[in-house]
């Protein structure tokens, strides 16, 4: 019953809200909480769900726009030459009401707006009218990403959830209609590609929500050794066991235990999963551990029942392709395939502890068997654990294992991230928010660009100035473009559009420079700032002189924002005429 889903569901919300002391107003509270559970098997983080969150009026329908790459969520930059051939590229265009029903109102905006942003002969500048600047920015990244990897043959699949509180055995007919209307439209800018229209109610998003991340798992094993102490194993256990114990109920991979892991699944087509594929899919009376290295986890405590063993705080640190290409095969096949088959054994080594500097040892280790940029493991660096203790001590939560504080429960606004705090340091410390902005997840790749970063040169202090300064000035901007934001300091007119967020790291850049009164400040300034807490005067009339000098660079003949953002010259303007 519709009512009585809407009524759960209201207090599902609430608790969670009341869990992570969440500040958001209500509507942008639900708008990620629908995309957490629209997008759960992807396990992004609270900074990845505000990403693709569409901030502010003019959102042609589109509250929540993202992009996967083999599963791999987009940023603002990609690196081409990593990207195996025929990728899978998905869009997820989500529009989230807390209303009980679903309209034919909401699918024909959504089509009016497809019709302009999918046309790729329609310029961007021409449609900055219609739309604000963080949806044109968002279209752009994904044109220049379809048009990049044109030669790469990809796969491209666009799916719109419309998300809301009703009962979708309840839509009306000339919805569904409305829907298919959408779909046809939209395959004519992309033949050949996969367009879907979703329903989610409150029933879809009430059964996602209570698909709850459990670190108690259990495993039914073959065979089992007992190393030193008693409190490490090697097991033995078959291929259909191992897929319960790293799914869900709906069969869906547990991907939070991939957390640790420091490299995502590479895609089918890379040589070491085909071969994985072709080793599961074949006749041999091989058994599959006998060609395989096998699985590596950590646990924080581990017992055994019988052919049973419990493990506590589980993540899988080594195996990751094995384990999504065993997913991948068995999850459709139920009890077809062959049970012979799926007897065949997996080698799974446990390491159990609860000793930071094991873990990270462990990790590194096991990860070492194929080549891997060095920064993917830097979050195991002295440095960064010294980061994380130093936050702790001020109640800020470092997370520098992707969700892990998310996972505990954490407010999301004390959450900082490795590449956050990276972009927090370009922009503030180094007056380089063109960088923070163009460049936010290739920043630490770099060996060099990662000790630029992550020095002793820079205070712990200094880090945390740098991330309470930037999560501010977050919270401020999400606000202004928030329509039932009540702080006196918001302009009115900055609900309409969201030039603001897209300046989001310029602002924090000015607020240096006017504070230490320098245009070209050094670390040794913001040494001596490092307490200051920003208000939100301050920050308003920094952003309305921000805001005024964008605007004149922009109808001097400059490109537009989401262009001039991420160029070196326009933070050279601002510099200069602050």
């Amino acid at each position: 019953m519709a009512g009585n889903d809407s009524i759960i569901l209201e207090n599902i919300i609430k608790q969670k809200r009341n869990q992570t002391a969440n500040t958001l107003p209500d509507d942008d509270f639900f708008e990620i909480f629908t995309f957490e559970q629209v997008l759960k098997k992807y396990d992004l983080s609270y900074e990845e769900l505000n990403y693709g969150k569409i901030g502010g009026g003019d959102d042609g329908g589109i509250d929540g726009f993202f992009v996967f790459i083999n599963n791999e969520l987009v940023g603002e930059d990609i690196e081409y030459e990593t990207i195996k051939k025929s990728p899978l590229i998905q869009l997820f265009l989500i529009q989230s009401k807390r209303s009980d029903t679903f309209t034919e109102k909401s699918i024909e905006k959504w089509l009016s707006t497809a019709m302009n942003i999918f046309d790729l002969e329609k310029e961007l500048d021409t449609l900055q009218k219609y739309y604000n600047s963080d949806l044109i920015n968002k279209v752009y990244n994904f044109r220049q990403l379809y048009l990049n990897l044109a030669s790469q043959h990809p796969s491209l699949e666009i799916i719109y959830v419309y998300a809301s509180k009703g009962d979708v055995l309840s839509i009306n007919q000339k919805v569904h209609n409305q829907s298919e209307v959408l779909k046809e439209n939209t395959r004519r800018f992309f033949s050949g590609s996969m367009i879907n229209v979703s329903f989610v109610g409150a029933r879809e998003l009430i059964d996602s929500s209570r698909l709850e991340k459990s670190y108690t798992l259990q495993l039914k094993f073959i065979e089992n050794y007992i190393s030193r102490g008693e409190d490490n194993y090697v097991i033995l256990a078959s291929l259909r066991e191992y897929f319960n114990f790293v799914t869900y109920e709906n069969k869906e991979l547990r991907t939070y235990i991939f957390a640790f892991n420091v490299r995502d699944y590479q895609g089918s087509n890379i040589e070491v999963n085909k071969d994985i594929k072709t080793t599961l899919e074949s006749n041999s009376n091989l058994d599959f551990w006998w060609l395989n290295n096998g699985i590596t986890i950590l646990s924080s405590k581990a017992s055994i029942a019988g052919k049973t063993i419990s493990l506590d705080d589980v993540q899988i640190v080594n195996g990751l392709q094995t384990t999504n290409t065993i997913h991948r095969h068995l999850k459709d096949r139920g009890n077809e395939e062959n049970p012979t088959k799926e007897e065949r054994a997996i080698l799974i080594k446990i390491v159990v502890t609860n000793d930071p500097e094991t873990r990270d040892r462990v990790i590194k280790a096991t990860n070492f068997q194929t080549p891997i940029p060095a920064a993917s493991l830097k979050a195991t660096d002295p440095i960064q654990l010294d980061i994380e203790n130093h936050f702790l001590a001020h109640e800020w939560f470092y997370d520098r294992r992707k969700n892990y504080y998310k996972n505990t429960g954490k407010p999301p606004d004390r959450i900082i991230s490795i590449q956050y705090l990276a972009q927090s340091v370009i922009a503030i410390a180094y007056h380089e928010p063109d960088v923070a902005r163009s460049r936010p997840s290739s920043l630490l790749k770099k060996e060099s660009d990662y000790k630029r970063v992550f020095t002793q040169k820079i205070s712990l202090d200094v880090y945390l100035f740098c991330a309470k300064t930037m999560n501010k000035l977050d919270s401020f901007i999400r606000t202004a473009t928030s329509s039932k934001s009540k702080n006196c300091f918001i302009k009115e007119e900055w609900k309409h559009t969201s030039p603001v967020r897209i300046l989001l790291f310029h602002l924090g850049m000015l607020l240096i420079v006017k504070t230490v009164n320098k245009n070209d400040y050094k670390l040794k300034d913001v040494e001596s700032i490092k307490n200051i807490d920003f208000s939100d005067e301050f920050i308003s009339n920094t952003l309305s002189e921000l805001i005024q000098i964008t605007n004149k660079y922009v109808d001097a003949g400059q490109s537009p924002l989401h262009i001039i953002a991420r160029q070196k010259d326009f933070v050279t303007y601002i510099l200069n005429h602050s």
